[in-house]
């Protein structure tokens, strides 16, 4: 007979199965028939598999088949729209009758527990995330393809030298008086001029030294061909010159960089990257510069932070040789081998070098000759930076050539007197002036002081950032203004210019009278799209550019798509500007892979390469427009690509600096980058705050841009900063270091001053909010089928009935029997020992003296007290021995006793309500406490939190009469209370619970088991003894079995850390128990202080809690005390709830507690799906210890009480005898929550059990490890309170997975705790560095709660280190502080509302 069954072969339900099955058809149809026929059979043998996914078969529509244990079943697809190959390489036919030997392979092979790893590491965010779909509307090119544009042929003029240093010697030799260079001194004065003479002679000399006089004559330090770096102050052009001349004359390569300020500049380590790639081993500099560096204290030159050993050569005059008269520099016509490299920095900040050749450094200077018309003799005022650029091209290079007198404005001398360049114009009567916007911009703002300047010398202004969006404005403005000092229209030049392309294109000068050249007046829509349109709507969307002229002569240049292949755009395209030209860089210096991407683009034309010179991108963006006009309207280094819309940084800055910015900005210092958040790039603004802007102007300001930008680029902005003025990283020129900006954004070292996140407006690509589906709960179970051969996910201790106890249990039913037995067999063993903060033992109890203390305090109830048996009374004591005399004393008289933790001193206002909260609610008849705790009760401090009058009778214990007990209370049943266990739940609920007698003796049983307690063992316990297990292990278990108890109150902690484990170690303690929080105290403060200390004897630690375990805590516990002899294998947690304080307990036998990793993302969705360590969005979870002896646990589906297969995520509900009995509320409404307690399966072989519901998620899972009985055994995994989570887009969230991203982002963030509010996530940080980090916290707690979580922040409140509340398990009370946020008393340092 032929079966074919379907089963899928991805662990529990996997989320895209299909898209899997269709890849993995074909190359798995061989491997897969096998697997599915081994788990098929397996399944069929044994009613269980862990290897298929019941949800997963179910939504294919498949018939869902319950198995027989036979496994004689005929199933088939009910969808039979399934190609046939899907068929065979999913169900595969099985003969019914199996040889044992293939059953026994088949049993030995491993299942396929988990999907293969690298479906895992494939991002799966089309899944996702809501990709935007194209406007149809959108605006697209529809031009011709472009033609290349040719610049007018260079032209050959006679007397043009064979290389440039020709030039220099000829000038040199033959008119050595001439001016060559004029340095100014800080105030703007001559300070000194070069004439070609000086230069020569200087150049050579330093030329004969470098290659002769730096080594020993058979080892030169320098060889031609070698790097060399120019290191000098932007004041000293003279020295420079002469260096760069230098080094040509001898044949070196000069890198011209910036002089280090202090160890680590902005951008130094790149510059450290720059020399190391160019191989540099020595840097030429000034004396005066030289003493100006940063030095150790040995007077050695500090090692830049990331750059190379460095020999440091000095080259002023003083210290040069003069050349022998028969030496002579070798100088041959310029060819392709270098001449010089300069650096650029790209957008990611790395810095990189353009070499330039000798033939382009000459025919650059030919050009810039022929299209700037220069002549010999001609003045000209520099104001650029002559280490790079046109300030280098124009002011040293072209200079030579021409002849040229520059006169050199350093950037210091404009700060000073913005107005200097412009008095130099016209003392000077110069030619040609070299500017930037910032100089017209500056001279206008001084214009005022000078009168009588003449700019009418002028032919031409050439502006060199002419390509910039604010450009146009600046020249008109500046030409209004300075018109009347005789200023031509036609005189002003715009120009474009790269480091690797050189100059791209420049005005020529024009004719008096000539109509001047046309603006492009573009839509700002059309531009994100990259396509030119004439705006014709408002002018605000628009932008103005102006044309920067036409190609450099001899060049030509062409418009290829900015991203993809080199292709040329349409006419009406914006793309990136490539040139072809003799007069561009050839490469960056030793970074191949780059150069071929940069310099060497062959452009398509329809298939065929266009010229027969490779073209260099410039990395600017534009468009060829009438009359052969070059435009530009951007960098690709500032290109910001958001939701497939291209945006320019540069225009979004001048959006910035529109919106009123003087009274709010700095300078007009505005930064604009973008980071990369959830699948898209987010735009971030940071200003510099003007010193004396009020908060009222900056926020004005901020809400404006926010608009401005808007409305103008249609773009959200992600987030708007404001930084103190000064403290945005500076380029050495004092612009802003973008990429290092951004750097300190990511790391939350910028310390805004102001901040506004807006991810709601601008995070588009969010999944759509799940929708729960009717009728079918979160997992894969529906009412009434469970699917076909899926092993229902129950799990149980071993059985208590089958193990022998000695004759304790069978007489004595009741815990004071045990005490009276104790006493009368064993009086004098100690069962507890107090410890206080130095480890000595301030108390002890034995058997005996414990009975008599506790006969006393029974007789004092029925006396004072008035008592009668079933009264409840309330014991306020601090952790000790006295609170476990009066918990028997209690017993003793028939009272229940409550355990409250007393009031703390300090915090009467904060502790006492809960104390008056549970006394009220017990209906307690007596409260007992201490002499020093019922002075407090009563004090005025307390009258003022609590009302003290009506509290019931107080007993103070301290001081006992001796009288005997008439006769010892023994309950008539063991199902009447023995006490109620009062806790506050993290979410801020005060419950209680009764325990029975009989679950008492049940739990103690059951725990004497699992830890193997017999009366010769002790036990060290660090815990808070008033609720849940914590109050079991510290008053009951020792009296049960008869082990000694070391009782460490954790306050004691605070004193002396090493306390817990020093008792440990002195002990040779085998099972010790802690709290979360004693933990942590250890993890983070005693790291070096456990000399001394030796935990080998430990066997087991336990921490003592009703969470998931917190894996990461545990193990950084066992790694730290490893060393000391703790073992990896001791440390493990306990799970309990409200209804069953205590279902796991690792215990002393057993195999390890075990760790999974499941996908964060089907979490959200109420599924486990297993994943291999290391996936992206992994979570790890530990299982809780072992399940208890006598404890049944099953899984369920909190929404229709069915029960889960195994592997599910549900409700965790248990059955045990040490279940309590109910709640015990204040009006005794039990049948609200009747059912947490006494509760039945929907269906199912289990549906006849009584369960209780524990309020918690989690799972089952059969692992591979054998358990006692011999069985495979069932690992629990907890995940989580229910009532702990939060709804939010349809998903299910745990506080503490966000918590942990958060905590993760900055190291200033001590702890984090979220909530809601309406629907908005709220995340709470606590800021422990100083309080200028606050801010930063609010991008990155935005950022990675978006990644990781795909979810929008709406409130971060950073608050003060210990305003989180933390209860004494180390749970963060949550709601608590929900209610102090929206009672506004958090008292936060700062509080972002993200719009």
């Amino acid at each position: 007979q032929i079966i074919t069954l379907n089963v899928s072969n991805t662990s529990s339900a996997s989320e895209d199965e299909g898209s899997l099955r269709r890849q993995a058809a074909l190359s798995a149809a061989l491997h897969q028939s096998l697997q599915n026929a081994e788990s098929w059979i397996n399944r069929s043998i044994q009613g269980s598999s862990t290897s298929s996914s019941a949800s997963s078969t179910l939504s294919h529509g498949e018939a869902a088949i319950d198995l027989p244990p036979s496994g004689i079943v005929k199933g088939m697809h009910k969808g039979s729209n399934r190609s046939s190959l899907m068929d065979t390489a999913d169900g595969v036919p099985v003969s019914s009758r199996v040889s044992t030997k293939i059953q026994q392979l088949l049993n030995t092979l491993k299942r396929p527990k988990r999907p293969p790893l690298k479906e895992f590491f494939v991002d799966d965010f089309e899944e996702i995330v809501e990709v935007p779909q194209p406007d149809p509307n959108q605006p697209k090119p529809e031009g011709r393809q472009m033609t290349p544009v040719k610049g007018e042929p260079l032209g050959v003029v006679c007397n043009w030298p064979p290389a440039l240093e020709a030039a220099l010697q000829r000038w040199g030799t033959t008119q050595a008086k001439c001016p060559c260079l004029t340095a100014l001194d800080v105030t703007g004065k001559p300070v000194y001029t070069l004439t070609y003479g000086k230069l020569w002679s200087r150049s050579l000399k330093l030329a004969y030294t470098l290659l002769n006089k730096l080594g020993t004559k058979n080892e030169p330090v320098l060889k031609p061909g070698d790097r060399v770096a120019l290191v000098y102050p932007n004041n000293d052009p003279v020295m420079f010159m002469v260096a760069f001349y230098g080094c040509l004359l001898a044949e070196v390569i000069p890198v011209p960089i910036e002089v280090p300020l202090t160890r680590k500049d902005a951008g130094g380590q790149q510059i450290g990257f720059l020399l190391g790639s160019c191989g540099i081993a020595l840097a030429l500099t000034t004396e005066v510069c030289l003493k100006g560096l940063p030095k150790t204290q040995n007077g050695e030159i500090v090692q830049f932070k990331g750059w190379p050993r460095l020999k440091w050569v000095v080259t002023d005059s003083k210290y040069l040789s003069k050349s022998p008269k028969d030496w002579q520099p070798n100088i041959s016509a310029a060819g392709t081998e270098p001449a010089y490299i300069e650096y650029k920095t790209s957008k990611e900040g790395s810095v990189m070098g353009v070499t330039v050749s000798r033939i382009a450094m000459l025919s650059h200077c030919q050009a810039l000759s022929q299209a700037c018309n220069y002549s010999e003799g001609e003045t000209i005022v520099n104001v650029l930076d002559f280490k790079k650029d046109a300030g280098l091209w124009h002011g040293i290079l072209t200079n030579v050539m021409n002849k040229l007198h520059t006169i050199s404005v350093p950037y210091s001398v404009m700060k000073t007197c913005p107005l200097s360049w412009v008095q130099r114009v016209h003392t000077h009567k110069a030619k040609v002036a070299l500017v930037k916007c910032r100089d017209l911009h500056w001279a206008m703002m001084a214009h005022r002081d000078q009168r009588d300047v003449s700019l009418s010398s002028l032919r031409m202004l050439i502006v060199t950032d002419g390509a910039n969006p604010w450009s146009v404005s600046s020249c008109d403005a500046f030409l209004s203004l300075f018109q009347s000092h005789g200023l031509k229209p036609e005189a002003i030049c715009p120009c474009a210019t790269s480091p690797e392309a050189m100059t791209i294109a420049i005005r020529r000068p024009g004719v008096p009278g000539a109509p001047l050249p046309g603006r492009a007046i573009l839509s700002m829509n059309g531009l994100s799209f990259g396509v030119i349109r004439v705006n014709t709507e408002d002018k605000n969307s628009a932008l103005t550019v102006q044309d920067v002229g036409h190609v450099m002569p001899g060049g030509m240049m062409c418009i290829v798509k900015p991203d993809g292949p080199p292709q040329l755009c349409k006419t009406d395209e914006i793309g990136e500007i490539c040139v072809s030209s003799r007069a561009g860089g050839m490469m960056y210096y030793g970074l191949a892979g780059l150069t071929k991407n940069t310099f060497e683009v062959c452009t398509a034309e329809s298939g065929s390469p266009v010229g027969d010179v490779p073209f260099v991108r410039s990395g600017l963006l534009g468009f060829v427009g009438p009359g052969s006009l070059v435009f530009v309207v951007g960098k690709m280094d500032g290109l910001l690509t958001v939701s497939g819309r291209r945006h320019n940084a540069d225009d979004i800055v001048a959006t910035g600096l529109a919106v009123e910015s003087i009274k709010t900005v700095y300078r007009g210092r505005i930064a604009v980058f973008s980071v990369s958040v959830f699948y898209d790039e987010r735009i971030v603004v940071v200003a510099e705050q003007r010193p004396d802007a009020s908060e009222e102007d900056s926020f004005q300001w901020m809400s404006r841009v926010l608009q401005a930008i808007d409305s103008i680029h249609q773009v959200g902005v992600y987030c708007l900063a404001l930084v103190p003025a000064n403290t945005l990283p500076k380029t050495p020129l004092g612009g802003i270091h973008i990429s290092q900006t951004k750097q300190h954004f990511l790391e939350g070292s910028l310390h805004p001053c102001n901040i506004l996140m807006c991810p709601h407006t601008c995070v588009t690509n969010l999944p759509k909010p799940r929708q729960k589906q009717p009728g079918v709960g979160p997992a894969s179970v529906m009412v009434g089928n469970l699917v076909a051969g899926k092993r229902i996910a129950q799990a149980s201790g071993r059985d208590l009935g089958q193990i022998e106890d000695n004759d304790l249990v069978k007489k004595h039913q009741f815990l004071t029997e045990v005490l009276q037995w104790r006493a009368h067999t064993t009086p004098d063993h100690a069962l507890f020992l107090l410890l206080n903060a130095k480890g000595t033992a301030v108390c002890t109890a034995t058997c005996l003296q414990l009975h008599k203390k506790a006969e006393r305090i029974a007789s004092v109830l029925c006396d004072k007290g008035h008592l009668n048996a079933g009264d409840n009374v309330v014991l306020l004591y601090p952790p000790g021995i006295e609170l476990i005399t009066a918990f028997y004393g209690c017993l003793y008289a028939g009272c229940i006793p409550v355990t409250v933790r007393p009031p703390h001193a300090q915090s009467l206002t904060a502790t006492l309500p809960t104390v008056r909260m549970i006394v009220e609610v017990s209906k307690a008849a007596c409260i007992l406490t201490t002499q020093t705790l019922m002075r407090l009760l009563k004090s005025r401090e307390a009258a003022a939190a609590v009302d003290v009058k009506t509290w019931p009778t107080i007993i103070d214990t301290d001081d006992l009469p001796r009288k005997r007990l008439s006769q010892i209370y023994k309950p008539p049943t063991s199902e009447m209370l023995a006490y109620l266990d009062f806790s506050v739940s993290t979410t801020g609920m005060l419950t209680g619970v009764k325990m029975s007698h009989a679950a008492v003796s049940g739990l103690c049983r059951a725990i004497k088991l699992q830890c193997e307690l017999y009366s010769s063992r002790q036990i060290a316990i660090c815990l808070d003894p008033y609720c849940g297990l914590g109050f079991v292990l510290w008053c009951l278990c020792s009296v049960y079995s008869g082990h000694q108890s070391i009782l460490i109150p954790p306050m004691e902690l605070e004193s002396n850390l090493s306390l817990w484990l020093s008792t440990v170690s002195q002990h040779k303690i085998r099972d010790t128990f802690c709290s979360y929080s004693v933990m942590e105290l250890c993890t983070k403060g005693l790291g070096n202080q456990a000399r001394g200390i030796n935990l080998s004897c430990v066997r087991t630690c336990v921490v003592v809690a009703e969470e998931r375990p917190r894996v990461s805590l545990t193990h950084s516990f066992s790694k730290l005390f490893k060393d000391i002899g703790l073992s990896s294998r001791a440390v493990s947690t306990t799970f309990g709830s409200r209804v069953n304080v205590a279902i796991c307990l690792q215990g002393t036998s057993g195999p390890d507690p075990t760790t999974v990793y499941v996908d964060l993302k089907s979490l959200r969705h109420d599924r486990v799906r297993l994943v291999e360590r290391g996936a992206p969005q992994s979570l790890l979870l530990s299982e809780s210890g072992k399940i208890l002896p006598g404890v049944k646990v099953v899984i369920v589906n909190p929404e229709t009480k069915g029960p889960l297969g195994d592997s599910h995520l549900g409700e965790i509900w248990v059955n045990s005898p040490h279940t309590a009995s109910g709640y015990y509320t204040i009006y005794d409404n039990e049948t609200l929550q009747a059912d947490h307690f006494n509760t039945r399966l929907s269906f199912g072989d289990a549906a006849q059990t009584l369960w209780a519901r524990t309020g918690y998620l989690g799972f089952v899972r059969r692992t591979e490890l054998t358990a006692a009985s011999g069985e495979r055994h069932d690992a629990l995994y907890v995940v989580g309170a229910l009532d702990e989570t939060l709804e939010l887009r349809g998903l299910r969230y745990h506080p503490i997975d966000i918590e942990t991203s958060v905590s993760r982002t900055h190291r200033s963030i001590a702890e984090c705790a979220v909530f809601t509010w309406t629907n908005l996530l709220v995340v709470v940080v606590e800021l422990c560095g100083c309080e200028q980090e606050a801010l930063d916290l609010v991008p990155l707690v935005t950022n990675v709660v978006l990644e990781e979580h795909y979810l929008i922040v709406g409130v971060v409140v950073v608050v003060d280190p210990g305003v989180i509340p933390i209860n004494s398990r180390g749970e963060k009370q949550r709601m608590h502080l929900r209610d102090s946020f929206l009672a506004d008393q958090l008292d936060p340092i700062y509080v972002a509302y993200n719009m």
